[in-house]
Formats: structure tokens, C-alpha cells, sequence
């Protein structure tokens, strides 16, 4: 998977000069960023944030795609090829988070992660399109497909044509739609020379700083340097952002001493040995799987 396999494993580092000219760049490209949105069960919210009203509560995709998505210009970044795949691993951690998926066991000789199947766990709808979506390509196949298989089909990065229909196709774009619908963003067309697009630019302020105040405190006021006692849904949403290269975003506005403290603990997760850590108690394994899938 070209994504996959070519993505570093270093965190992104504040920018210099020319990288800021280079981004620049931006202005003069871009790509869009919908999808449904059901109020969870009781026992599926509480890893939302207590001050989300029902309307603005955020999946994972949503949250990436909003720490991505430029503020004034409405689309992520020209130069970000890692955000498609990053989606991808949001829809199979969010599914499993929702009781929806799970690895199959280990057996007796103990698969790795990356080596066990993606088994449907319940095919309840979820509310949510492009959820429903992906669950029902993964229910509907057989033999099972690994994460990382998932990840490649569900991004349309395969080499066989007999697989191409598992692509999720505009998904950057269904999920601004959505945004826009819950109030966050708003829609817009921009000239762009050639030809006109579509963009999405900030309208509720509020909602992005909640979600880039709780990635800040993640790695520096509620530190617990554990990730089994963390928010799951924190957790897996500081891997996501860094897999997708936006967690940058969400750490530009500190201090250069938070700003060095917090890219210490995230290297600190990433070091993480994802076997083992699916072994220990209070866990996810399918999370840990698209986290191997990711820093292998």
C-alpha cells in the first residue's frame, strides 16, 4: 500500500521557512473533505467530550478531516497524501469502538495483528452512511480481509479490478458535507484558474478549538503515561491525526516548551509495541491492529 508503506514514522516537526513557502503553495490547489451522524447509546458516549452539544458531537473521520482542513480556505492540504488512508483507519477503529467489528482470535499460535482477519461483530446500522458503508463490505466478505487489506480496499489502493467497488469514493468531500450540516463548516466555490471547486471554509470556531484543546490536553494536562488508562477515542484520535499529518495542527499554537513536551509523549505512543499492548487488559485490539497497520 503506497501510503502505507511510504508514510515515515518521524512526528512532523514545526515548520521551517521554506516549508511555509512550499505550503504556500496550498492556496493555489486543494481537495475537498459527509456522512450521517447518529446520537450513540449511552454506553458509546463516554468518550465524547461532556460539552458537545448532540448536534456537534464528531466521529473520528470528522475530526481529522476538521484538524486538516484549512480554516479560511476551506480543504486540506495539496501536499497531504496520507490523509485518504488515515479516513480509512477512522472508519475501522470508529466501527470497532461502536461494538460493530473486532479481530478474529489470536489461536494457539498467536497471529500478529496484522496477520488476523476483521470479523463483523454486529451489522446493526449505525446511523451513519459512510459507516453503514464500509460495514456491510466487510460483512459481505469473504474470506475475511486483514486491517491493512481493509485500509488499501477501502481507499481504492488495489491492483486487482475485481476489487475496485470496496473503494469508498469522495469521502473528504460526504464528510465536510456533513460538517457543514452539523453547523461547523459552511460551502463555498472558489475560482481556481481552470476550473471551480468546491471548498469548505470555518464557520463554527468554537467547535475546532474544543477538538484542538482536547488533543492538547491529551498529551499534556491529562497525561497519564498509559495508553490503557487513556480516553480511547483521545487515543486513537492522536495516532489517526499523526498517520493523516495533521496532528501538527493541532500542536502549532503552543509554546515551543509545550510544544517540545507534547511531541515527547506522542513519541512515546508511537514507540509503543502494538502486540503487546493488544495483550494487555482494558483494550481494543482492532485499534491497535490499524496502529500497526501505520508505524510497521
Amino acid at each position: 500500500m503506497s501510503t502505507l508503506t511510504q508514510r515515515s514514522s518521524g512526528l512532523v516537526q514545526r515548520r521551517t521557512e521554506a516549508s511555509r513557502s512550499a505550503a504556500a503553495a496550498d492556496r493555489d490547489h486543494g481537495c475537498g473533505g459527509e456522512e450521517d451522524y447518529e446520537p450513540r447509546r449511552v454506553d458509546e458516549q463516554d468518550d465524547d467530550d461532556s460539552g458537545d452539544s448532540k448536534e456537534a458531537r464528531l466521529t473520528l473521520m470528522e475530526e481529522v478531516l476538521l484538524l486538516g482542513l484549512k480554516d479560511r480556505e476551506g480543504y486540506t492540504s495539496f501536499w497531504n497524501d496520507c490523509i485518504s488512508s488515515g479516513l480509512r483507519g477512522c472508519m475501522l477503529i470508529e466501527l470497532a469502538l461502536r461494538g460493530r467489528l473486532q479481530l478474529e482470535a489470536c489461536g494457539l499460535r498467536r497471529k500478529s495483528l496484522l496477520a488476523r482477519k476483521v470479523i463483523c461483530k454486529s451489522d446493526a446500522p449505525t446511523g451513519d452512511v459512510l459507516l453503514d458503508e464500509a460495514l456491510k463490505h466487510i460483512k459481505d466478505t469473504q474470506p475475511p480481509e486483514t486491517v491493512q487489506n481493509w485500509i488499501e480496499l477501502l481507499s481504492g489502493e488495489t491492483w486487482n479490478p475485481l476489487k475496485l467497488h470496496y473503494q469508498l469514493r469522495n469521502v473528504r468531500e460526504r464528510l465536510a458535507k456533513n460538517l457543514v450540516e452539523k453547523g461547523v463548516l459552511t460551502t463555498e466555490k472558489q475560482n481556481f484558474l481552470l476550473f471551480d471547486m468546491t471548498t469548505h471554509p470555518l464557520t463554527n470556531n468554537n467547535i475546532k478549538q474544543r477538538l484542538i484543546k482536547k488533543v492538547q490536553e491529551a498529551v499534556l494536562d491529562k497525561w497519564v503515561n498509559d495508553p490503557h488508562r487513556m480516553d480511547k477515542r483521545a487515543l486513537a484520535l492522536i495516532f489517526l491525526a499523526h498517520s493523516s499529518d495533521v496532528l501538527e495542527n493541532a500542536f502549532a499554537p503552543l509554546l515551543d516548551d509545550q510544544y517540545d513536551l507534547a511531541m515527547k509523549r506522542v513519541r512515546q505512543l508511537l514507540d509503543l509495541e502494538p502486540e503487546g499492548e493488544s495483550m494487555k487488559t482494558n483494550t481494543n485490539e482492532l485499534l491497535w491492529a490499524v496502529v500497526a497497520a501505520f508505524t510497521k
